[in-house]
């Protein structure tokens, strides 16, 4: 038959054939989902000539044999055996160290303190002690009877001071008509002792030693020029020497008057009585 017969070209040799045929279970078994795609038409007329033929036939007959020998090919022993061993040894081992947190976890629960509350400081809870407050100045009297401020003043010491020992109100009224008599009720310093005039006074007088409200004399021992200077100890002395005259509460103001102070004009106590009454009752 004629090498370019027809016919002859579209038989396809049969050891091409088979060869397709392991050709086409090679790729089934390389790519398992994947079909090999059909020669197209110009690769049959290649196929056709015999030298390609034999050409193509022994080199998918070596792509083939390399391909099985290289899947059956046994190098020694499974190596497979050592790797397995392993990753189930690392299995293993994580799900000992899974289960080992885990039991802590469950069996001994890591306790939440509470947050400590926070101590105020002293500087933040110390609450600013108010200042004190200064007492309040004791409200001047308002004058009575005629007397000026100062006048008044002085008998509310003379009051004060009576009020403090106990003296009844009969008490208080002889010593502001003695007060009266005596200084017109302002605090009197002595020409004739200079000392007395360092002292806080309100007028000068000029009889003998006599100092303060009352005109008691240091001389005859009625204190210091600076203790009979202070309205307050004058009045106190005053009130002291009359509690010692027995049955000073009966007698006439004159007369109770007169036995403390041993005056030249007895009888002039008595007429400042009404006005010292006026005094001690807007003062009690």
């Amino acid at each position: 038959m004629h090498r370019d017969d027809p016919s002859e070209q579209n038989q396809t040799p049969p050891e091409v054939a088979s060869r397709s045929g392991d050709l086409g279970s090679t790729g089934r078994t390389i790519g398992r989902h994947r079909k090999p795609e059909p020669p197209r038409r110009g690769a049959r007329k290649l196929l056709a000539s015999t030298p390609v033929r034999v050409a193509l036939a022994t080199g998918v007959s070596c792509c083939l044999g390399f391909a099985a020998y290289a899947g059956t090919r046994d190098d020694g022993p499974d190596r497979s055996e050592p790797l397995a061993e392993a990753v189930a040894d690392r299995a293993a081992l994580a799900d000992e160290r899974a289960s080992r947190s885990l039991e802590r976890t469950v069996a001994t629960p890591t306790p939440v303190s509470p947050s400590p509350t926070p101590t105020p400081s002293p500087s933040a809870t110390k609450k600013k002690t108010p200042a004190p407050k200064k007492p309040p100045k004791p409200r001047k009297p308002r004058p009575v009877a005629g007397l000026t401020q100062a006048q008044m003043d002085n008998a509310k010491v003379i009051v004060d001071v009576g009020r403090e020992l106990g003296v009844p109100e009969r008490g208080l009224v002889i010593a502001v008509a003695t007060a009266m008599q005596e200084s017109n009720l302002y605090n009197y310093a002595s020409g004739v002792l200079p000392e007395s005039q360092e002292y806080p006074h309100q007028a000068i007088g000029w009889d003998h030693d006599s100092v303060g409200l009352f005109q008691q004399r240091p001389s005859s021992g009625w204190g210091t020029v600076a203790d009979l200077m202070r309205p307050a100890y004058a009045a106190r002395a005053f009130y002291l020497a009359l509690l010692k005259v027995p049955g000073w509460q009966d007698m006439s103001l004159t007369v109770a008057a007169q036995s403390v102070q041993m005056s030249a004009f007895p009888d002039a106590y008595a007429q400042h009585e009404d006005r010292a009454t006026t005094v001690v009752d807007a003062l009690t």
